[in-house]
């Protein structure tokens, strides 16, 4: 299975789903109708047991990508699931045969199992300990360490200088 950008940047979005919002984790997957349709927009079914294979596939994958659980918690969701060749003038392409409620959900785990072949570290939380989401570093350097510069970067950078400003003002003979 080739695993494109549109595939990663969708398993991106399934990992974000669980945002943190005004403190609190909030779950974009959790309403059936923001469920269906997400499901809809990204090739399912839109079924409710394609729903439950997606969310347990998304909890399981961020729990392997956090470090929190082994690679080999993912294996139920492979359970029966093949891949078979398929010969054309372009070459061999291999086909997923398995179950459709469990399509986006193994279609996730091989591209994640694809990002870590191909870009081994890149898929990672983001360095903001109160943030729940994730990056991929396409970077160079694969430096990236927040999931926006902009909200958890700034923030992060910012607690830093205002720790720095207030560490230089505690010291003994400064001031």
């Amino acid at each position: 299975m080739v695993t494109g950008r549109e595939q990663q940047d969708t398993l991106l979005e399934l990992l974000n789903s669980t945002p943190v919002v005004n403190g609190a984790v909030q779950d974009l997957l959790a309403d059936p109708e923001a469920a269906t349709s997400w499901q809809l927009g990204h090739g399912g079914t839109g079924s409710v047991e394609e729903h439950r294979q997606l969310l347990q596939a998304r909890d399981l994958l961020r729990d392997v990508v956090s470090g929190d659980r082994p690679a080999t918690s993912l294996a139920p969701l492979l359970e029966d699931v093949t891949s078979r060749p398929r010969l054309s003038a372009a070459g061999v392409a291999w086909e997923l045969d398995a179950p459709a409620e469990r399509r986006m959900a193994v279609a996730a785990v091989l591209t994640w199992s694809a990002l870590q072949e191909t870009m081994p570290g890149r898929l990672r939380a983001c360095g903001n300990p109160e943030c729940r989401l994730f990056l991929i570093d396409r970077s160079k350097t694969n430096g990236a360490r927040w999931c926006s510069m902009a909200v958890c970067g700034n923030r992060m950078k910012a607690r830093r200088h205002y720790q720095r400003t207030r560490d230089a003002a505690t010291k003994p003979g400064q001031g």
